[in-house]
């Protein structure tokens, strides 16, 4: 009766001890799936999931049209400067330097006055009405702006033409000079025979 009692009481007491130990493991999971970064791989659920600070990401990009694409627009703006003193064109501009506020309004500018049907050279002209002629890449090759055309070939040739002129009087006067020097009359040597052998053998005890 007594044996029959105790194996009674072992019995229960393995079940209590495997009762607890699955408890404790199923305890442990959650803790596991979180060092392992379960929970973070689900969107919103863990710091995988979120972004602390939305505009740490840039500038939102607008969505492309088909005009932000175009090459007639593009040969515009490639003539017209960007107005945030970064020295490009408007084209250059928007499409590489993605932290500029101006270029992408200036391009809408263009755009807008394109589809009221202007012409580019009207567009250009709007431009400069708006913003003057640092508003164009280049000046326009009319009126006293062909001076900067012009005026810096013209300036390389004739400073050309006065280093040629230069050069040929200056290739005059040192042939005329060497014909009217001298050339030196070579005598005989006013030396002594013993002068001579002396001279010879300092000569000889030179080295190499």
């Amino acid at each position: 009766m007594m044996d029959r009692w105790n194996d009674g009481k072992m019995e229960c007491e393995r079940r209590e001890f495997l009762g607890l130990a699955f408890a404790g493991f199923l305890s442990l999971v959650p803790t596991f799936q979180r060092s392992n970064g379960v929970q973070d791989s689900l969107a919103g659920s863990g710091p995988a999931g979120k972004v602390p600070d939305p505009a740490s990401a840039g500038r939102p990009m607008t969505p492309l049209t088909a005009a932000d694409t175009d090459a007639y627009y593009q040969s515009i703006e490639k003539k017209l400067k960007c107005t945030c003193g970064c020295g490009l064109d408007i084209y250059t501009c928007r499409t590489t330097d993605f932290t500029c506020t101006y270029s992408p309004n200036l391009h809408r500018q263009v755009v807008a006055l394109g589809e009221q049907g202007k012409t580019a050279q009207e567009i250009l002209d709007a431009f400069v009405a708006q913003y003057g002629q640092q508003a164009l890449m280049a000046p326009p090759k009319r009126g006293f702006n062909l001076a900067g055309y012009f005026v810096p070939s013209l300036v390389v040739l004739v400073a050309a033409g006065f280093l040629i002129r230069a050069l040929q009087r200056w290739t005059r006067a040192a042939a005329v000079q060497a014909a009217a020097t001298p050339p030196i009359a070579r005598g005989p040597l006013d030396a002594s025979p013993a002068e001579l052998e002396r001279l010879r053998r300092e000569l000889e005890r030179l080295p190499g």
